[in-house]
């Protein structure tokens, strides 16, 4: 699942991949693979993100706090 907050946050800044990997201290692939979906980042990565852009971590990678396969909230539509 592509995250496309985290890469709309970073173009709204006119930032390129690179940069976001220098000022956060993480490799420009890292930054790819988080946007793209192909990796899921660790709490301090993600907390790295939130303070960076000022979203919440919850927004910037909705994946990691949806559960896709909770059958309860498939359901009822509720958590």
């Amino acid at each position: 699942m592509k995250r496309e907050r985290l890469t709309t946050e970073r173009t709204k800044r006119k930032k390129n991949r690179s940069e976001v990997a220098l000022d956060l201290g993480i490799s420009e692939v890292y930054v790819r693979s988080l946007e793209n979906g192909n990796v899921k980042p660790g709490r301090d990565t993600m907390l790295k993100f939130e303070r960076y852009y000022k979203v919440s971590s919850k927004k910037l990678f909705p994946d990691i706090f949806f559960n896709h396969d909770d059958k309860k909230f498939i359901k009822t539509g509720t958590e």
